[in-house]
């Protein structure tokens, strides 16, 4: 019951989020169509017919039944910018969204977890002082801000802009050399900022194991103070960091958008941006979609995933 319970909550949360995402970018301000023909010879008759083509002259409800009705059938609409299917162009930047925040979130959950049971076991020593103090001072920086640090300081060593260059040679090592290559700064952007939330959740939660009675059990048998860290202390402390992880993952479809903007990657985040100063309805709604929907459905998976390592909580 309680999976099902879960289950429907989790089904009711992405109906609320469309229905949310179709009046929400309703009161964004401007006109789709003319901010679509901007600096183009256009007649008002020629504007109109954009409206008709769009579904933009209909009243309200008709748009909303219309919009619902295809979102059922897997239909996100038409971009207005890009005259193609939002479910096409969300596809078409998805790779470089996931290259870019999936590798950055994996590395950051390996260097994050490592330095705060460090940092716990020792705790206020010098190790956990430095790295506390480091990780709340990268976790308080805005990224955009951060991005355009390292942008100015290694602009000359790494590219800042974009995800390849056009004349790079056709084999597959060299083209994946040069997405490696620019793939650098906003990845170390990025890890900087999530490694620093991974740090510091860490640290609070093994903290809180740490004076637990098994683990005064676990010394008193004899066993090294490493292997208590390691089979007693860890393994409970690291539940709350994996959920953390899957909301990350989550967000990974919904890309670093300051990141992206800043270093001109073309991913959602990107996408996001330029939808949001067309506007453009259809395809800022297929993002919320989207996004709200890998959310959601990675919320219930660390649910799950929580249930399956600590069977003291039930999941059915």
């Amino acid at each position: 019951m309680r999976l099902a319970g879960r289950i429907g909550g989790a089904a009711l949360s992405l109906v609320m989020v469309a229905v949310l995402g179709f009046f929400l970018f309703r009161v964004v301000p401007g006109d789709p169509v003319i901010s679509m023909t901007r600096g183009r010879p256009t007649t008002a008759a020629m504007q109109a017919e954009l409206r008709t083509q769009f579904g933009l002259d209909r009243p309200l409800h008709e748009q909303f039944w219309s919009y619902f009705t295809s979102l059922l059938q897997g239909d996100l609409g038409t971009s207005f910018t890009f005259r193609r299917p939002v479910a096409d162009v969300i596809l078409e930047r998805l790779g470089p969204t996931l290259l870019l925040v999936g590798t950055s979130t994996l590395i950051a959950v390996a260097i994050g977890l490592w330095l705060g049971i460090k940092a716990a076991w020792r705790r206020d020593s010098a190790f956990d002082k430095a790295t506390t103090g480091v990780s709340l001072t990268l976790w308080a920086v805005p990224t955009f801000w951060l991005g355009m640090l390292l942008m100015m300081a290694t602009g000359d060593l790494f590219p800042s802009r974009g995800m390849r260059d056009t004349d790079t040679a056709p084999d597959f090592v060299s083209q994946a050399l040069d997405v490696g290559h620019h793939l650098v700064l906003p990845s170390v952007t990025l890890v900087a900022v999530v490694c620093a939330e991974y740090v510091l959740v860490m640290r609070s939660s093994l903290l809180e194991e740490m004076h637990a009675p098994y683990l005064t059990t676990a010394r008193a048998k004899g066993l090294r103070d490493d292997l208590v860290r390691r089979r007693h202390a860890v393994p409970n402390a690291v539940l709350p960091a994996i959920t953390l992880v899957f909301l990350r993952f989550g967000l990974v479809v919904a890309g670093a958008i300051t990141t992206e903007t800043v270093f001109s990657w073309p991913g959602l985040g990107l996408l996001f941006y330029d939808a949001l100063t067309g506007p453009d309805y259809f395809l800022l709604q297929g993002l919320l979609v989207v996004t709200a929907g890998a959310v959601v459905v990675m919320n219930l998976l660390a649910d799950l995933l929580h249930g399956v390592l600590d069977p003291r909580v039930k999941v059915v």
